[in-house]
């Protein structure tokens, strides 16, 4: 009886489990940041070696599950940052579509170029079962698993602070070929969202971007789009919103250049071309 009951217990604990912290975590962490202060952003002070200290010491003395935000508070405190104005871009489901844009414009900030989304970006990570052990790099719980999971809260604090320092206009780019483009459980739709200050915040720019190909399920004029502009102004925030930006329908095309969308804007840009010639 007690051997079944201790049986089921393991089962439960382990049945959402995920991959183990990733391997040489600290070398990476610490790496990444001696790359940031070093050649991304030369003119940054930090000590990277204190914020290690910090970070792990909020991870390591509680178990997997009981890592809350407020824990990080330390390491934040040490990775304080300044953001530029009117440069900042919040994203969902858009993740390799919105390095694309910025790689290519040159002109906006996301979480992942600031100091802490630049050093865990793509890292997973949680302490031992018990206490004090160290890392288990065997095997982590899924973010589903528990609400205070060590990576879930890290980003959770991190998205409450780059909402927060928000100033200027800000970009929001979301996917058009999903139902719920926004999507009030979402990383921006439950923390970033609400974390803007429309005294701080002057402009917001909505980004729809469907497949070029389909489907084409939400635009400025319908579904969850409509949720997110009856957010904005019911808090004051003034907004526009396109869902055929050229940048980005350029940029869809450059990786999949055999789309027919991508033919017939192709030889519209030869006919310019030659026309100005």
């Amino acid at each position: 009886m007690i051997s079944g009951l201790l049986t089921i217990l393991f089962l439960i604990d382990y049945v959402s489990a995920g991959p183990g912290t990733t391997p040489n975590l600290k070398h990476i962490v610490i790496g990444r940041c001696y790359d940031y202060i070093t050649l991304v952003k030369p003119s940054s002070r930090y000590n990277c070696e204190d914020i290690w200290r910090e970070f792990e010491e909020a991870v390591v003395r509680r178990s997997p599950c009981s890592v809350r935000v407020k824990d990080y508070q330390r390491m934040f405190r040490a990775t304080s940052q300044t953001l530029p104005c009117d440069k900042l871009l919040f994203w969902s489901k858009t993740r390799e579509l919105m390095h694309s844009y910025t790689a290519v414009t040159g002109r906006f900030w996301t979480l992942e170029d600031t100091l802490v989304g630049f050093m865990f970006n793509d890292l997973v990570w949680c302490g031992q079962q018990e206490r004090d052990r160290g890392f288990d790099f065997q095997s982590c719980p899924d973010w589903s698993a528990c609400v205070t999971h060590p990576v879930y809260s890290l980003w959770n604090r991190a998205s409450l602070n780059f909402a927060a320092a928000a100033c200027g206009n800000i970009t929001v780019l979301l996917n058009g070929s999903i139902g719920n483009a926004f999507h009030r459980k979402s990383m921006f739709g439950s923390v970033e969202l609400d974390n803007l200050n429309p005294r701080m915040v002057n402009h917001v720019h909505i980004k729809v971007i469907p497949n070029l190909e389909g489907p084409f399920v939400e635009s400025c004029s319908n579904g969850s789009i409509l949720e997110l502009i009856s957010v904005l102004e019911s808090r004051g925030f003034r907004w526009s919103c396109t869902d055929e930006d050229v940048t980005l329908m350029i940029l869809q095309c450059m990786k999949n250049p055999k789309q027919s969308s991508c033919q017939s804007c192709s030889s519209s840009l030869i006919h310019r071309k030659s026309f100005h010639l």
